[in-house]
């Protein structure tokens, strides 16, 4: 597949510029596109991850489009300074995963487009250490450069 980058400051500009007709396509968070694929103004092509979204049940995961091996989303996360005591990451830990786990709360998420999680701080911490690795890797065989 052979595509341009075209860069944004922001999602907004590249929605108008979508529906205008000035770019073919845009990746974008689902909650921020909703809207227009609702009214008919823009069509969802694929998801970019591993499964299908809540708020686009229709549309395909781009592997069930016929292009496996392009999956990755965004993820969102709490951090604190290096060097916080551990007992003060426990207890921030449980009230956010108990928070997040509220009903109301989860459901307005949920229709945010986010998934909510509610991993321990050391499962966390591995996937954004993964999360490093992978994408270190992918700047590293393309041997794109910073100039």
């Amino acid at each position: 597949m052979d595509m341009i980058h075209v860069p944004y400051k922001g999602v907004p500009q590249a929605i108008l510029d979508l529906l205008s007709g000035r770019i073919s396509l845009m990746f974008s968070p689902a909650p921020l596109v909703l809207q227009h694929v609702k009214e008919g103004r823009l069509k969802a092509l694929a998801i970019t991850s591993a499964g299908r979204s809540p708020l686009l049940p229709d549309v395909p995961t781009v592997a069930e489009a016929g292009l496996p091996g392009i999956e990755f989303g965004a993820w969102n996360g709490v951090f604190v300074p290096a060097g916080t005591p551990e007992d003060i990451v426990s207890v921030l830990n449980r009230e956010i995963v108990r928070i997040i786990a509220l009903p109301e709360v989860r459901e307005r998420l949920i229709a945010l487009g986010f998934d909510p999680g509610g991993n321990t701080s050391a499962q966390f911490k591995a996937m954004v250490n993964a999360e490093i690795e992978r994408w270190a890797k992918v700047v590293r065989d393309s041997g794109a450069r910073v100039d």
